[in-house]
């Protein structure tokens, strides 16, 4: 045997002599001779196979426990079945990138829509395009409460979304709805909160569609100044001739890396859908 040291080896297969130590010590390769005096680790050139194959199987994705399981039992079928579940893994990954990869996205389209946004409080008419939202529905009328019931309903809502497997990145858009009947009632009582989707995300029973329309919109900075701002819509709608066209929504735009007195700092868009009253006209 031509006796490489484990300094030779390292450096003709382009691994770490710590990586080499700690295959011997979980028996993933040993070195073919060690001299009991000295303890000096010495390999053969031919064992470089070894390390090619632990290197490929990493390189997928397979954790060294797996790769050793299937070195072991010397089986193609048992590395064939590790391999379709790195795959089915992998796939897994993908998806969840995406996933992140769109939130990045709506992430700063909400910074720029908070820093092109109208001054706060005034009223404002906008078209929105349909959105997908999963809407929960918490049980606890929301409104009149301080921002530690909102904190405990997003909690909820959290560990909702963690129980049924779905992607808590999501939360980069959350908002609350206050259904039709009651807002035309001026009864803000509401128990419902949201997360906006992906265009393509279609899956379960509280995925909804909020369609196309034109909004009467408020920015609001403040999260005790929602019901003065709602109202101000309402008031701001009759008095025009609008009829309301759907649910009241209040979306947060941007959630501020920056603490007001310890709490969360949101800024929020409040939004009734209108549609013209063609009578008055």
């Amino acid at each position: 045997m031509n006796k490489l040291s484990i300094g030779q080896m390292s450096k003709l297969n382009g691994v770490s002599k710590q990586t080499l130590r700690m295959y011997d010590r979980i028996d993933l390769l040993k070195p073919m001779y060690v001299d009991k005096n000295s303890g000096y680790r010495f390999y053969d050139i031919k064992q470089s196979a070894r390390i090619d194959i632990i290197q490929y199987m990493k390189s997928l994705g397979m954790q060294l426990k797996e790769i050793k399981l299937s070195l072991d039992k010397k089986s193609v079928t048992t590395i064939e079945e590790i391999l379709m579940q790195q795959s089915e893994q992998i796939d897994k990954q993908i998806i969840e990138l995406n996933y992140r990869k769109n939130a990045l996205k709506k992430t700063l389209e909400n910074y720029a829509r908070y820093r092109s946004s109208p001054k706060t409080g005034v009223v404002v008419m906008e078209y929105i395009p349909k959105r997908i939202i999963y809407c929960y529905d918490c049980k606890k009328n929301f409104y009149y409460k301080g921002l530690d019931t909102y904190e405990y309903i997003l909690r909820e809502l959290r560990n909702h979304f963690i129980l049924n497997d779905l992607p808590t990145i999501y939360f980069c858009n959350v908002g609350t709805i206050l259904r039709q009947s009651l807002l035309e009632n001026n009864q803000f009582i509401s128990t419902e909160v949201f997360v906006l989707l992906d265009d393509d995300f279609t899956e379960g029973d509280m995925v909804q569609t909020i369609p196309a329309n034109t909004y009467l919109c408020i920015y609001c900075d403040n999260f005790y100044k929602e019901l003065e701002y709602a109202e101000k819509l309402l008031k701001y709608a009759r008095e025009h001739g609008y009829i309301i066209n759907g649910d009241y929504l209040c979306e947060v735009i941007a959630d501020l890396p920056v603490l007001e007195n310890g709490e969360r700092n949101m800024f929020f868009k409040l939004q009734i859908p209108i549609k013209f009253d063609l009578k008055n006209d």
